[in-house]
């Protein structure tokens, strides 16, 4: 009977053995791989991001200013233990891990039918922060948890919650409590509020969703959320969270920006670093990157500058708003970008806000493809007539039609009609074809879309871009705003690659950019003064609610060099807040951005194998006409016929007969004032006119009336 107890109680001394002896074992091995797993370094907030301008040069570092370390010391008592409750208030209990906390979650987890609360203490949390990726993997858990024993180990429990609030993202590209309470109270972290410091600890759960800034409902919401917290645990009484929660948010920011004209600028890099190579603003604010720009920084800088003069907005107040995109011709990039007048980072940017665009829409949608599907040339004749395609009746801005217009004088004048019935006779569907290979692809189907009416319109980025297509000789590039992106190590980690397709052949391109020129020498876009070649096209939209008012002014254009588009108008038009003018306003913009910057004096070179567009020929009536019978040798008689010829050269004459009652072309000249018939017969009774004839159109001007020679004029 004695074995047999002796022998029970052996078996459990095994087991309890056994298991001190594994649990010494994962002890020693948690604390070796910790050591393992944790590079020190990446405890020095040192990461700062650069971004360099095309030439290599720093034209910006990613918000460095706003990571301003501080000691624990300086974080007062009640702001920390803020950060403690809603994060994890057994903080000052556990070695890393609050098995407490985990299992609340798992039980939670399991009851819900997944993951709905998390269970990490503040150390995992800078453990996963600081070394780890934020895949949700176990493995990704286990190193966090390994890493977050060893930090409570070589750490004290102050110096973990410095580096904690020293790291934590607050929004807005603010990174540290010291630089958060900076930017959203204006004072130094020692002098925070219990108040305020609830309500920076409401943001890092979701920086975007408690933003004060953004949505101060939500932050006050969760901040009170807090109070009650403390007060639960004991942090601060009943009558201290009440009154806290009675004050608002007491926000006073301070957009400070050393170089504002950039901002804008350094937004849509975030936010093609985010889209295109799925590195997240976060990660580049903290990764220490260098990142290469295709931005002109002078180019930029006096955008920005000329951008914000009152005189070019002719708004009903001084507030009307404006954006600006540039593009390199030869590689694509984005040289300057404005989302506004007074852009704050991360504010509304209207380089990527969607606009209707006007008549800016006629040659990519309308003429572009026209000639491009050899349907139509520049001095193909359009009717010009007031029509009516079902319900839809375009009509021309000054109400006046001349019948037939070329295409070349339909673009330079902005002729509604004709844009109108082109399109109608090409084909919605082809119109359409060519803006989304231009990189605008929209829903809609009307014939409305030849003159930008559009359900929800094109920003200035996209539009920049599909008029580029015309300046790269037909090509068509996405507009980029990265060029390359290296890592500390200088390692390569993304990349532009060119991609570029073709869209309009290089006769198409060179043809449609003589016209632009004619748009801005003596069309629509004459306003200002540039000097150098520069091709572009206006658009304009009406507010219906008050007569003769604007709400949308654009220039789009480029030069040999660069490509741009320029927006004016109001946020949000109504009744008090519109333009009292057109795109003469945003044309002579455009023209003095270039101008100021130094981006002028350039010409367009013809690429080779196209065939240069002649200049237009314009027909004078030809109305006087002399006809002579002359006396040659051999007693010959023949007809002289002369007129007075046009300053061009290369109109051509022809000369009709009309004999017995039958009118016959009999022949035609060029560039002459003057055509003789040998062995004229005296007695035909045959009378002769001269109609001037125009090889571009195809159509003959206004030509004499029939005249029959005299014997011997004197």
């Amino acid at each position: 009977m004695f074995k047999i107890k002796k022998k029970k109680l052996f078996i459990p001394i095994i087991i309890l053995v056994l298991t001190a002896f594994l649990a010494l074992i994962g002890y020693i091995s948690i604390i070796f791989l910790g050591h393992y797993v944790i590079d020190e370094k990446k405890l020095i907030l040192h990461a700062s991001s650069k971004i360099v301008d095309q030439n290599g040069d720093e034209v910006a570092s990613l918000y460095t200013e706003n990571r301003e370390p501080v000691s624990i010391n300086e974080i007062p008592k009640e702001v920390r233990e803020a950060f403690i409750a809603v994060e994890d208030k057994r903080f000052y209990e556990h070695h890393g891990i609050d098995v407490k906390s985990v299992g609340r979650a798992v039980y939670r987890d399991i009851l819900a039918g997944g993951k709905v609360e998390g269970g990490s203490t503040i150390t995992q949390q800078l453990a996963k922060n600081i070394f780890l990726t934020h895949d949700k993997t176990f493995l990704r858990k286990t190193k966090e948890v390994i890493i977050a024993i060893n930090l409570e180990r070589d750490y004290s429990k102050d110096k973990l919650l410095e580096m904690y609030l020293n790291q934590l993202y607050f929004g807005h590209g603010v990174y540290g409590i010291q630089a958060a309470s900076h930017y959203y109270f204006n004072k130094e972290v020692k002098d925070l509020t219990v108040s305020e410091g609830a309500v920076l600890a409401a943001i890092p759960k979701a920086p975007s969703t408690y933003s004060p800034v953004l949505h101060p409902d939500k932050s006050k919401e969760r901040r009170d959320t807090i109070l009650g917290m403390m007060n639960d645990q004991g942090y601060i009484s009943a009558k201290e969270a009440v009154s806290a929660q009675g004050r608002t948010l007491g926000l006073n920011v301070k957009k400070q920006s050393e170089t504002p004209w950039f901002d804008s600028y350094i937004d849509l890099v975030i936010e093609e670093a985010e889209d295109k190579y799925s590195i997240s603003g976060e990660q580049l604010l903290q990764g220490g990157f260098t990142i290469k720009v295709p931005l002109d920084s002078k180019l930029q800088k006096t955008a920005y500058q000329v951008m914000k003069q009152v005189s070019y907005y002719p708004g009903t107040d001084q507030n009307a708003e404006g954006s600006a995109v540039f593009i390199n011709n030869k590689t694509g990039g984005v040289e300057a970008a404005i989302g506004g007048r007074d852009y704050t980072s991360k504010g509304y940017n209207r380089v990527t806000a969607a606009r209707q665009p006007g008549s800016t829409f006629k040659p990519l949608a309308v003429y572009g493809p026209a000639m491009q599907e050899k349907k139509f040339k520049p001095y193909s004749l359009l009717k010009d007539e007031l029509q009516s395609y079902d319900d839809y009746t375009p009509k021309n801005y000054d109400s006046q039609y001349e019948g037939e217009v070329t295409m070349s004088d339909a673009i330079t004048y902005s002729k509604n009609a004709p844009a109108v019935w082109t399109l109608n006779e090409i084909g919605v569907e082809t119109g359409k074809s060519y803006l989304k290979a231009n990189g605008i692809d929209i829903p809609d189907e009307g014939l409305a879309l030849a003159l930008g009416g559009l359900e929800k319109g094109v920003s200035p980025l996209q539009l920049a871009g599909a008029f580029h297509t015309f300046a790269a000789n037909g090509t068509y590039t996405e507009p980029y705003f990265i060029s390359s992106i290296k890592d500390e190590d200088g390692e390569t980690i993304a990349e532009h690659k060119e991609e570029g397709k073709r869209v309009f052949s290089k006769q198409t391109s060179w043809n449609m950019t003589r016209m632009l020129q004619q748009v801005v020498k003596k069309g629509t876009a004459t306003s200002g003064t540039y000097h150098g070649d520069l091709a572009g096209k206006t658009g304009s939209t009406s507010y219906t609610g008050v007569s003769g008012a604007t709400k949308d002014a654009w220039f789009a254009g480029y030069t040999p060099k660069i490509t741009g588009a320029v927006w004016m108008g109001y946020d949000k038009t109504d009744q008090s807040h519109y333009l009292k003018g057109g795109s003469a306003y945003s044309t002579r913009l455009f023209k003095d951005i270039l101008t100021q910057a130094g981006e002028t004096g350039s010409v367009f070179t013809k690429p080779k194998n196209v065939k240069e567009l002649e200049s237009p020929i314009k027909l004078e009536p030809v109305k006087m006409l002399k006809a002579d019978y002359t006396f040659k040798a051999a007693g010959l008689f023949t007809i002289e016929l002369k007129w007075d010829a046009q300053e061009d050269d290369r109109a051509v004459y022809r000369i009709y007969v009309n004999k017995d009652g039958k009118e016959t072309l009999l022949d035609s000249v060029e560039g002459k004032g003057n055509y003789e018939i040998p062995y004229a017969n005296l007695f035909s009774g045959a009378s002769y006119k001269i109609v001037p004839y125009n090889t571009q159109t195809k159509r003959e001007g206004e030509g004499t009336d029939y005249v029959q020679p005299k014997l011997f004029s004197s």
